[in-house]
């Protein structure tokens, strides 16, 4: 039964667009693209098209890319005829992590409705975005509506894995991307505190991720002569003095307007520490405290983390080598290089190396333009009446990463509504509410609207 003709019986309100959203939504979700999948793009993206086309969308925009062999990636293209501006870039990613299917009280790969919620992997991250984007760009091309600029749509396939779509596009593919900015579905959200949206959240940042590899070695010997030298022992050591070491306290424009916003709507000791942080003012007791606040310390400084560890090759004999991982969320405004010279410098004397595993991606602070936040603010004002707008830095990455760091500036606004306990993106039985999926539909609509002169 279609989901129109079920309101219908139900005596919901119809409206044509939810429906149309809806449906895309179930396509997309019913289309597996996890690694369980194939990680395979091509069901999907030949549903989006199919319906692009159906809408009136030329073939020559819509580009299909797979570098190098790899998932395939969708950029649409919907052309003003007259520009006057450069285009906005839109993105989200259609490639979803693996599911367990014993865990989940349903089948995560058919997106049903139960409760109030649409349920099925992929709901929160990123489907629903994509969703949002590609039934926003039917509906508008229904209305004839004309764009003073084009809206571009940059839906990749290994945001999960690789990120190797959104890279190729922001450097080799830049001429079918290349935008004045662009808003992301797969960051920010919209917060709800005692059933009240209290805050819009815009991502304008995220912390560039690397990690080093640590390394302890030693000729070994029988176990039965055991020597205080041991790789195994040496690498506890430097582990426990990283573990020690905070990097300073080191705010930018996006966490100082955080800090300052949530300052505001808490009260007591936490509003101190927030005050604090802003006003650069932190006691040696706050300074301790801050790591027991976990979000705002990673907000507040670059962190380091062992996140792996092995040693020894037999129990009987002292082990050879000893080797771990730490992973590290550096501050965009931080050098790289510090921190592997840092971490550098902590574990030599007990005798162990490190080296960076990967290069690692730098990713500029979006700035908060009053061009691009007061239309993002002024909907969100529409929408609900008397939220706050605050810009986070997020501590993950997305493919925004790839986009910043090739010189575009990049807003994170989902627009989805998600209870502060409700993080299931990538868990078990993940769910997106159909209150939250709709008002999200709505937002960009309005959004897209005002932002290319409408």
């Amino acid at each position: 039964m279609s989901l129109l003709m079920c309101c219908l019986l139900q005596g919901m309100p119809v409206h044509a667009d939810e429906v149309l959203a809806q449906q895309i939504f179930k396509e997309l979700i019913d289309s597996n693209t996890a690694p369980s999948g194939g990680n395979d793009m091509s069901e999907v993206i030949g549903l989006i098209t199919k319906r692009l086309r159906d809408a009136g969308f030329a073939d020559e925009d819509l580009t299909v890319v797979a570098p190098n062999g790899g998932a395939a990636n969708l950029v649409i293209r919907y052309r003003s005829s007259q520009p006057t501006q450069k285009p906005i870039l839109m993105m989200a990613h259609l490639d979803v992590v693996e599911a367990l299917r014993e865990d989940w009280s349903v089948d995560p790969y058919t997106m049903i409705e139960k409760d109030g919620y649409f349920y099925g992997r992929g709901t929160v991250d990123n489907k629903a975005g994509a969703a949002i984007i590609v039934a926003n760009f039917i509906r508008m091309k229904r209305e004839g509506f004309q764009p003073n600029r084009d809206l571009i749509a940059m839906l990749t396939g290994d945001e999960e894995t690789t990120g190797a779509g959104a890279d190729w596009l922001a450097t080799k593919g830049r001429n079918l991307i290349d935008a004045e900015f662009a808003l992301n579905t797969d960051a920010g959200f919209v917060n709800i505190s005692g059933g009240e949206r209290t805050a819009f959240i815009v991502q304008t940042s995220e912390k560039v991720y690397v990690s080093f590899r640590l390394q302890a070695l030693d000729p070994g010997g029988h176990s039965s002569l055991p020597r205080q030298d041991n790789p195994i022992y040496r690498m506890a050591r430097a582990l426990a003095a990283q573990q020690q070491h905070e990097f300073p306290v080191d705010l930018n424009d996006t966490t100082r307007a955080f800090f300052a916003a949530r300052s505001a709507e808490t009260e007591g000791d936490e509003q101190l520490l927030l005050d604090a942080l802003v006003n650069n003012d932190l006691s040696e007791a706050q300074l301790a405290e801050l790591p027991a606040h976990s979000y705002f310390n990673a907000q507040a400084r670059t962190t380091c983390v062992a996140t792996g560890i092995e040693g020894g090759h037999a129990e009987n004999a002292l082990p050879q080598t000893a080797t771990a991982v730490i992973n590290c969320r550096v501050l965009p405004q931080m050098s790289v290089e510090l921190v592997k010279q840092t971490l550098t410098d902590i574990v030599a004397p007990y005798d162990v190396t490190l080296t960076q595993i990967d290069v690692a991606r730098p990713s500029p602070l979006s700035p908060l333009t009053d061009s691009i936040m007061q239309p993002i603010a002024s909907v969100a004002s529409e929408m609900w009446p008397g939220i706050k707008v605050e810009p986070e830095m997020s501590t993950g990455a997305t493919d925004g990463l790839f986009i910043r760091s090739a010189g575009i500036p990049v807003y994170g606004v989902s627009a989805i509504a998600e209870e502060p306990d409700e993080q299931r993106a990538h868990g078990q039985d993940e769910r997106i509410s159909v209150a939250s999926f709709n008002d999200a539909l709505q937002y960009w609509y309005r959004l897209l609207r005002v932002l290319a002169g409408g």
